[in-house]
């Protein structure tokens, strides 16, 4: 990371670059020495005309216009607004890497900072909404802000003009930096019902306030996440994409299992960030690469312990696309290339519930079915294993294998990991699926290091297998079915790479 001293530090200009006409002249904390009129006129002349012409809309555009319509459709004359969200300190003067609010990305096909979606209803009589966007324009060389502010663009990089986004986004585009006194004027002069998606922009929540409620900003934070229960055929295919990136990622971490040995879990960690950062955007959630014991631990993330042969490791992990669409996989596999006894008898368990799981992933099917069918194999396996006295329904009935079984069986996917997860119970978990649902199905069995409960040779070992499940109309799809997942193919699978 660069420093010298011209250096910017995020909202340390002088009061007047806030406006368009001032120069910046003097750093505010009088740590960087006065800024030359000559040097000022330096560099703002001398730049040559870069912006973008004949762009066409973005393949997403016309999908997130048919996802406003609904929004608006729902709500029909309140006016509607929902930020992107702002960049968040990591320390000092450096930023975590921005991630747009999720509702945001849907509703637009945008992932830009500071930006808002309005959508102000239209005049009486005349139904629906006039939508547009606040974004940041191009960096202002007049005033400075290009080079002197911390997000200018000779420090981050070229943004899109407004005009350019109007292209690729297909909606109106205003200066985010007067959106706050605009809104506020707005709603004050056009009285209406307001609803603002809460949590990502203080700014933008402040100057709305007296307009708005708890309980109507809730009912549009619950549409949302409902609106993205079925995906459209866009989505679909940035899934399946990332589950194939995901795949690869599997792929390169099994090729370097010695490296890893030799080393830690963070050189699984690594490897499979490489590929999300090749393929991708990102990895869409912390990776979990959980050797040995490890893989009892739920979201182990700390991913700093050692990889030991004749052990298991359990790698979840999924790559998020650009689009940040994300994959969610998991397969536990066995360090050395074979299964043991035990771990073949616990991992086919496993394997079987989830078998059983996604046979039940049907439309017209409950949500719940795929859980319960899942739950019901493990709780005979813990019966038939002596580790629960049956019969199994009293099992069932009172949650006993849950000690072992710990979690549900699996959850919406799309743009968040955990997908929808602001939707009312009876849209979601009481649902009957249809297609287009896209969700996980993963049981795992865990026996505990200490677990007393169990016999000594079952403490440590966890196993979890997880595919993502697309309902479709005649019953389902494994989106990740490009990595194998019964033992004979597994192991076959890693003596491949290996050789």
């Amino acid at each position: 990371m660069t420093e010298d001293d011209l250096a910017p530090e995020t909202d340390e200009l002088t009061e007047d670059a806030s406006t368009e006409e001032a120069p910046i002249k003097q750093r505010k904390n009088g740590l960087y020495p006065a800024i030359s009129d000559e040097l000022t006129a330096v560099m703002k002349s001398g730049w040559a005309d870069t912006e973008l012409r004949d762009l066409v809309p973005a393949e997403q555009s016309a999908y997130a216009a048919k996802r406003r319509a609904a929004l608006s459709a729902r709500f029909p004359g309140d006016r509607i607004v929902v930020p992107a969200g702002n960049l968040k300190t990591r320390s000092n003067d450096t930023e975590y890497s921005f991630r747009a609010a999720t509702e945001y990305v849907h509703l637009t096909g945008d992932q830009t900072e500071d930006a808002v979606l309005v959508m102000e209803p239209r005049g009486e009589g005349d139904e629906g909404h006039d939508a547009y966007l606040y974004l940041l324009p191009r960096s202002d060389r007049e005033n400075g802000e290009f080079w002197l502010s911390g997000q200018g663009e000779l420090w981050v990089g070229r943004r899109h003009s407004l005009t350019e986004a109007e292209a690729l986004l297909g909606l109106p585009a205003k200066d985010v930096r007067k959106a706050a006194e605009e809104l506020a004027e707005q709603a004050d002069e056009r009285p209406a019902t307001t609803r603002v998606l809460r949590g990502h922009d203080a700014a933008i929540e402040a100057a709305l306030a007296p307009h708005t409620t708890k309980h109507g900003d809730d009912e549009l934070r619950v549409f949302l996440s409902e609106l993205r229960l079925v995906k459209d055929e866009w989505e679909i295919g940035q899934l399946q994409a990332a589950c194939d990136a995901t795949a690869k990622g599997f792929t390169d971490v099994v090729r370097e299992l010695a490296q890893a040995v030799a080393t830690s879990e963070r050189w699984i960690e690594g490897t499979f960030f490489r590929r999300a950062r090749v393929e991708g955007n990102d990895i869409g959630y912390g990776s979990i690469c959980a050797a040995g014991p490890h893989a009892t631990t739920l979201h182990w993330v700390r991913n700093d312990g050692p990889v030991r042969p004749g052990e298991l490791l359990l790698l979840d992990a999924g790559v998020e696309m650009q689009s940040l669409y994300t994959a969610d996989i998991t397969r536990t596999l066995p360090i050395d290339g074979t299964f043991n006894e035990l771990q073949r008898k616990i991992y086919q368990a496993v394997l079987d519930a989830q078998e059983a799981g996604i046979a039940a992933v049907k439309p017209g099917a409950r949500y719940r079915d795929f859980h319960e069918a899942s739950q019901q194999v493990l709780a005979e396996r813990l019966v038939e294993w002596g580790l629960l006295e049956g019969p199994v329904e009293r099992v069932l009935e009172l949650g006993l294998q849950r000690r072992w079984t710990l979690h549900g069986t699996g959850h919406m996917l799309g743009l968040d990991v955990h997908d929808c997860a602001h939707a009312r119970v009876e849209s979601y978990v009481d649902c009957v699926l249809e297609p287009g649902v896209v969700l996980t199905v993963e049981p795992g069995l865990y026996f505990q290091a200490d677990d007393e409960l169990v016999p000594e040779e079952y403490r440590g070992i966890g196993v979890r297998i997880e595919d993502d499940i697309l309902v479709t109309a005649d019953g389902n799809r494994n989106l990740s079915a490009a990595l194998p997942r019964t033992v004979e193919d597994v192991e076959s699978w890693m003596a491949s790479l290996k050789g």
